[in-house]
């Protein structure tokens, strides 16, 4: 599976990264916590979040995510989508609820990493 794949399955958009989104996904992390993303062990994961800070791109870069989609029609500040540029981090926005983005992702046989 790719970003890509994910996108259009997500009904996505795409705010930065158009030329990442052909990287493979292995699984993904949906969480609000940037705490319970911290201690994921996951490799190559897409990260499905509602919270939309720098931190965000911070924290995905540092676990190695393949790239973040903000839930619930969040949108990045400049200052997160300056930085996942330069991290090359492409970043997605959907208007479903994380739930139904877990749903619709866990059908295409993705790990899956849900935290409180």
């Amino acid at each position: 599976m790719t970003v890509r794949e994910c996108m259009q399955r997500l009904e996505a958009e795409v705010v930065v990264g158009d030329e990442w989104l052909d990287r493979k996904v292995e699984s993904v992390a949906a969480s609000d916590l940037l705490s319970d993303v911290l201690a994921t062990h996951k490799h190559n994961f897409l990260l499905l979040t509602g919270l939309s800070t720098p931190q965000v791109v911070r924290t995905a870069e540092l676990m190695g995510s393949v790239g973040i989609v903000f839930c619930r029609g969040k949108y990045p500040p400049q200052d997160a989508i300056g930085m996942a540029k330069v991290h090359g981090i492409p970043l997605l926005c959907t208007r479903l609820q994380m739930f139904e983005a877990c749903c619709r992702l866990a059908g295409l046989g993705l790990e899956q990493d849900s935290t409180p």
